[in-house]
């Protein structure tokens, strides 16, 4: 694959940019209040954190090849689910601030993945395109352009043909069918059953339903909501792999079915899976209450994932007070030790582990961590859910 360089002019102009927005935000968030009542306290301005942090993604563009970079440094693109996943997060910024330029960037994105894959949309890897599914239909959804309905059909259609009767059901992970894994079968079910409200298929909801059917009873421990990652071919299941985003799209998953069915069954599971990511001290720190570090290259993607799904369980589920209250502190928490200790704000590059800053260099997946925990509070903060 070439790789180009990028156009240092945007690059200095974008620093400049991030660098204007934290010197705004420095005056706001990082100095420490006068005594008196309230002092120790710091005001957090959420929207404003989250513009700065969808501002940091020039950083990882190239206008060369309108894709973007595996590391802030790199002019390498940086494969096809993380894209799908930036696509994503523009979407969460349109859905705040629509703009003809914003769509213009969207547009470059989709285009540019399609360059880099081959000039095709169509994967080897299953997941991946149900993310990039995922990111179309909400693009669609967000700006009314049919040409993100057709790439989100033209997917789910391709997507369909990875479901077999083997191990009971579910779909296989990549089209030599090695295995059958909780990431190519949980944002499946999140698709099917968006699809369904969208346009209203039955066929569709019946997918929506046979897959989380399959995943809870192959891959997932009713006992204690942890999420298996995956079964081999050979039908070993790997019960050793605790990962962040597993929890967050069942609990996608189930909220989805929920939101459709009415059936609480669905919303008790998504409450299981959501306590074992945030009080098993599996994934997270009990003693800081901050979600692991779990690295970067794919893994610097797993805790956004896990933030998305859990900020729609919050404003779309059906939870008592004390259910919403923790899992909206839990995010107030992350995101506030993200900002304060986990942030170089040089830059706003965020660090795997969001309490300790990093370099100058970050990955271009553990970005999108922190800009989606950030658009998380703007949305919660916009819904008067935060301060």
């Amino acid at each position: 694959m070439r790789t180009r360089k990028k156009d240092l002019s945007l690059l200095l102009v974008t620093v400049l940019s991030v660098t204007l927005f934290t010197s705004c935000l420095k005056s706001d968030e990082d100095v420490p209040p006068p005594p008196g009542p309230g002092a120790g306290t710091t005001t957090y301005k959420w929207l404003a954190i989250a513009d700065s942090a969808q501002a940091s993604l020039n950083l990882f563009w190239s206008p060369a090849g309108k894709y973007f970079t595996s590391t802030n440094s790199a002019s390498s693109w940086t494969q096809y689910w993380p894209s799908a996943h930036g696509l994503d997060v523009l979407v969460d910024l349109y859905l705040r601030n629509p703009s003809a330029s914003l769509k213009s960037r969207m547009d470059e994105v989709t285009a540019g993945i399609k360059a880099m894959n081959s000039n095709s949309y169509i994967n080897f890897y299953y997941d991946d395109m149900e993310w990039m599914a995922l990111a179309c239909l909400r693009a669609f959804n967000a700006t009314g352009d049919d040409a993100y309905k057709d790439i989100t059909l033209l997917l789910w259609n391709d997507i369909k043909n990875g479901w077999s009767a083997d191990l009971g059901g579910g779909i296989w992970w990549r089209k030599d069918n090695p295995s059958k894994n909780a990431p190519s079968n949980l944002p499946a079910a999140i698709l099917a059953a968006r699809l369904y409200k969208k346009f209203n298929n039955a066929d569709d909801l019946a997918w929506a339903k046979k897959i989380y059917d399959w995943q809870k009873s192959t891959l997932y421990d009713a006992s204690t909501g942890w999420v298996y990652d995956n079964i081999e071919k050979n039908g070993t299941k790997n019960q050793v792999w605790k990962f962040t985003y597993n929890q967050g799209t069942f609990i996608g998953a189930a909220l989805e079915l929920f939101s459709i069915t009415n059936a609480n069954g669905y919303q008790a599971d998504a409450i299981k899976a959501a306590e074992f990511a945030i009080s098993s001290g599996q994934l997270t720190d009990i003693s800081t209450g901050v979600l692991r570090n779990e690295g970067g290259g794919d893994g610097g993607l797993f805790k956004g994932v896990l933030v998305r799904y859990l900020t729609r369980f919050i404003i779309e589920g059906q939870l008592t007070p004390a259910v919403k209250t923790q899992y909206i502190n839990f995010l107030k928490s992350n995101a506030e030790k993200l900002w304060s200790k986990g942030t170089n704000k040089n830059y706003v590059l965020f660090g795997s582990d969001w309490v300790t800053a990093p370099g100058n260099t970050t990955d271009f997946t553990v970005q999108l961590s922190g800009i989606m925990l950030f658009e998380a509070l703007a949305e919660l903060k916009d819904l008067a859910l935060v301060e």
